[in-house]
């Protein structure tokens, strides 16, 4: 899709005028109006500000012409799964998974390949053969060959420390020790629990990402562990998140 057809399409999508758009974004009617028929597209500085108004990366909006590539995991990218930095702007250089409110959520190669071998397997790959195709791919990636250059001091790593540590002292019955998380989106671990009302609550922000695990426990069952700066949060569940239990939501 070109460039027109896009802000046009987002334009009615957000049911706004072409002058509700350009005040927005600080233009003309006649600006949008050339941007839709064609004549021109919007410059660099309108194109971030209408990436934030419409919720969409700059390469969607004009026409997707990269295909973007995670530049950590090598996961194709569409704009539902592209980090963000700490104001929301994308970033659309990696993942939701590989980056997220500025920090970069690995460090280790091989901490990434275990990751994302689990996924892998069994989609067209032996186990063999995921960990031997991620260990030739990964390193001709951008990330991987300036990581030393993009580290944050091993911050991030105490971080993750911290909260291993504070996981372990939680001391629940049936839950093994925490060893390693993983960079989690919101979306894909954002489970409906139970409270004593009767009502069905969701903990999480769809499109936040955060620190968790997962331990199969025995009798079809799962302990999740999930967290971030705010809050731990230990759950159990049965297939796909059946049955889900919260055991315990503590703040940070």
């Amino acid at each position: 899709m070109e460039t027109k057809n896009v802000i046009l399409e987002l334009r009615n999508k957000h049911e706004m005028s072409q002058e509700e758009l350009a005040e927005k974004v600080f233009v003309t009617r006649q600006a949008v109006s050339r941007w839709e028929t064609g004549e021109t597209i919007p410059n660099t500085e309108t194109l971030k500000l209408l990436s934030q108004l419409f919720d969409v990366s700059i390469n969607e909006l004009l026409g997707s012409p990269r295909k973007l590539v995670c530049q950590c995991c090598g996961m194709p990218l569409e704009s539902a799964l592209i980090s963000r930095e700490k104001d929301g702007s994308f970033n659309e250089d990696y993942c939701k998974w590989c980056y997220a409110d500025g920090q970069y959520t690995y460090h280790n190669m091989d901490d990434l390949i275990d990751v994302c071998v689990k996924h892998m397997a069994g989609q067209g790959f032996t186990e063999e053969q995921a960990r031997e195709y991620m260990k030739d791919m990964l390193p001709k990636l951008s990330y991987w060959k300036n990581h030393k250059e993009l580290e944050d001091g091993g911050e991030f790593e105490r971080f993750k420390k911290q909260l291993i540590d504070e996981f372990n002292e939680l001391n629940i019955k049936g839950m093994p020790k925490v060893e390693k998380l993983n960079a989690l989106v919101g979306a894909y671990v954002n489970i409906a629990y139970p409270m004593p009302n009767g009502s069905l609550v969701k903990l999480l922000d769809d499109n936040g990402t955060y620190l968790g695990n997962q331990f199969e426990v025995g009798d079809d069952r799962c302990i999740g562990i999930l967290a971030n700066a705010d809050f731990l949060l230990v759950s159990s569940y049965g297939k796909d998140g059946a049955e889900p239990e919260l055991l315990l939501y503590k703040k940070r």
